[in-house]
């Protein structure tokens, strides 16, 4: 067993994790505009007979603090677009001039930045299980090393602390980025 190799797959796959977590996270709306909030949504083109991601149509920028603006490379596309953001999670009415899509960002209430927490607490908690999951694959991999005599007993017991070690780096990431979009989430 390579133990460098083993490490750095194990290392790949919580880092995987994680980022699909912060990836997650910044898509859940606070009280501000962010262009990443549409970096979720797909739109079905029917002009392209395919599905796209909103980001590969349209210019997606956030001119005010509460505004967010799409603006579609095809014009032809226009009602594809609104029709897909009007149907997102988002809870945004767009407003169409015909060239622009215009977000208005509503103030969030209590209520709702107490649901958004719950929701970002939850894809935490996801996020960490996925890490544990990758731990306890990796741990049985390493006794099944050792049953077979691939490593020493010394060496599993290096390796189990090194495996431990990038699962706690990974779990704090993810609290990290948890503590950070709760914040962002519960300010005024």
């Amino acid at each position: 067993m390579d133990t460098e190799t083993f490490l750095l797959e194990l290392e790949e796959s919580m880092q995987k994790a994680a980022d699909f977590v912060s990836s997650e996270m910044s898509s859940i709306r606070t009280g501000k505009a962010s262009p990443a909030l549409l970096d979720n949504i797909n739109v079905n083109v029917e002009a392209y007979g395919s599905t796209m991601a909103l980001k590969q149509l349209a210019l997606v920028s956030a001119p005010e603090p509460r505004l967010l603006t799409v603006q579609p490379h095809d014009p032809s596309i226009m009602a594809d677009v609104e029709r897909a953001l009007r149907e997102s999670k988002l809870g945004i009415t767009p407003a169409s001039d015909g060239r622009l899509i215009r977000l208005p960002i509503p103030e969030l209430s209590e209520e709702r930045r107490i649901e958004l927490v719950k929701l970002i607490k939850d894809m935490a908690e996801q996020g960490r299980v996925r890490i544990r999951s990758v731990r306890k694959d990796g741990m049985d991999q390493l006794k099944a090393a050792l049953k077979d005599s691939d490593i020493t007993e010394d060496s599993f017991h290096d390796m189990e602390k090194e495996v431990q070690n990038l699962t706690d780096k990974h779990v704090k990431s993810i609290d990290e980025h948890l503590a950070a979009k709760e914040e962002d989430v519960m300010t005024v």
